[in-house]
């Protein structure tokens, strides 16, 4: 029994020096390192590792190190690769009794092989922010009597501690990608991202825009359907030439063909005079069919015939005019159960799906999220002459725990209320849309948040104690308390308001 209470008084003097740290103004490196040295002195853990998970390579870049030496090549490891890869990979912890008897281990940074690896054991936690694995934390310790159940649990808390730096470093790197990225893609910004998946995406503009193919866009309602079609038209040899755009889904069914292959006055009532369609306008250009799935089946025919012949009639016309108009298509609808339905052409289906594009959802995004954020606060900031320094930390919560029914355009539609709010040049959690409050105090639902709930109740009381403590001996005022936590009253205002702490009723108090 002693020997129980006495782990957790060290583990809970340790989870105290590691707040201390982190409340602190360190760098990150820096504020790591020192954490991982306080492991080490306090629990008589012996090497260890911060890593971080990089997305964009399925990597594992081994990030911060103790006892570990230094290394001119970069430590790395592939998702699923060695224990460190596959915590990352599943989301699980992992603890080997001894790493002598396991294969999994690779000490790819050589730090024991001049160690008898009989010894030692080896413990390893991922480090997730918003449900997302985003790093791993790992240590040796002694085999001999070591609980390694207890320990792999109090790593686990360690690493709930660590999450958000980790995760804010992840984004710093990602966003120095990211600069890089928007550079390689000229002006417009358009594929803004470092998920694997818009990665692919920007490869498929590159490998399209110089081509005369025909383009099939898809993607739910917001993810940017329609500027992924203007990068491909800006960055083709036809970027001189118009871009026509047209909504299928916006025009009544009568007027369809209309629209798309104009008519000669007479053609029908209310035609009073000839007029030019979309594809003559486009002519040496770009046309752009948006909501494709909303065209009529008679219209299809139609389009299916300028695609495989590149000409057309007017309604109402006889001469056949010649089209030299690149053609891009877009929807929201699964064009192949519309195929099933009967509701859509399969011979055009298949003759628009010569190069597919998809742009996945933006809760599928990740890391992505704070990415674009930054992005249009930026961006929209300089257009609208307002001065943004920074999105604080209540908000980067809520922007992430979001599901984003309405995307990438609900993402800046939210950000632009919130820079017409911000009165400090910083966005506030408060100056986000209703919904995304609701949606950052409402209980997880995601298997992710529903395994590490009680990880991050002990840390949230964990957190109260702390501070309730301090406020305790600084009767309720938190300037004081921030001073004796090591840490800012802006940090301590933020957490006494999302742990619901009414600091109030200590102004009484006596110690």
């Amino acid at each position: 029994m002693n020997s129980v209470v006495s782990s957790q008084q060290i583990f809970f003097t340790a989870l105290a020096k590691i707040a201390q740290l982190l409340a602190g103004e360190g760098e990150f490196q820096e504020t790591m390192q020192a954490i991982l040295v306080r492991l080490a002195r306090l629990t008589g853990m012996k090497r260890g590792m911060i890593s971080l998970y990089r997305r964009d390579l399925e990597q594992i870049h081994v990030d911060i190190t103790y006892g570990i030496p230094d290394t001119t090549e970069p430590v790395f490891y592939r998702l699923g690769e060695g224990i460190t890869g596959r915590v990352v990979a599943s989301g699980r912890p992992i603890a080997i009794p001894r790493i002598d008897q396991d294969s999994l281990f690779l000490d790819r940074a050589g730090a024991r092989s001049k160690i008898d690896r009989a010894t030692l054991a080896f413990l390893c936690v991922p480090i997730k922010f918003a449900g997302q694995v985003v790093g791993a934390l790992s240590v040796d310790r002694a085999a001999k009597g070591a609980d390694l159940a207890g320990e792999l649990e109090f790593l686990e808390v360690v690493a709930n501690l660590l999450a958000p730096r980790v995760h804010v470093r992840r984004v710093q790197e990602e966003n120095t990608r990211l600069k890089e990225a928007i550079g390689r893609h000229g002006p417009m910004g358009t594929v803004v991202g470092n998920a694997n998946s818009m990665r692919r995406v920007a490869e498929q503009i590159d490998q399209v825009a110089q081509t005369l193919t025909t383009v099939l866009i898809t993607g739910e309602t917001g993810t940017g359907k329609g500027l992924v079609a203007s990068e491909i038209h800006y960055r083709s040899p036809r970027r001189d030439k118009p871009m026509i755009r047209l909504d299928c889904g916006a025009i009544p069914e009568n007027l369809v063909e209309s629209e798309i292959f104009g008519h000669q006055k007479g053609a029908f009532t209310g035609a009073i005079e000839n007029r030019i369609g979309k594809f003559e306008l486009a002519h040496g250009g770009t046309i752009f069919l948006d909501e494709i799935g909303e065209l009529p089946l008679a219209s299809q025919v139609k389009l299916l015939r300028v695609l495989e012949e590149r000409e057309f009639e007017r309604v109402g016309g006889g001469k056949t005019i010649k089209s030299d108009a690149r053609v891009v298509i877009a929807t929201n609808r699964d064009l192949e159960k519309e195929v099933a339905a009967g509701r859509f052409r399969s011979d055009l289906f298949y003759r628009l799906s010569v190069f597919p594009i998809h742009l996945p959802p933006l809760r599928e995004r990740g890391a992505d999220i704070i990415l674009l954020a930054d992005f249009f606060v930026q961006k929209r900031g300089e257009e609208m002459g307002c001065k943004i320094s920074r999105i604080d930390s209540s908000a980067i919560d809520m922007l992430i725990s979001y599901h984003w029914p309405g995307n990438v355009r609900e993402l800046q539609n939210a950000l632009e209320r919130a820079m017409v709010l911000a009165t400090d040049g910083i966005i506030h959690g408060y100056q986000l849309p209703p919904s995304l409050q609701m949606a950052a105090s409402g209980d997880e639902s995601d298997a992710d948040a529903a395994g590490s709930a009680n990880f991050q109740a002990m840390v949230k009381s964990y957190e109260t104690t702390l501070i309730v403590e301090a406020l305790k001996k600084t009767r309720g005022n938190q300037t004081k308390a921030a001073k004796l936590l090591g840490t800012t009253k802006r940090v301590i205002q933020y957490k006494v308001a999302h742990h619901e702490i009414d600091y109030r009723k200590y102004r009484g108090v006596k110690v």
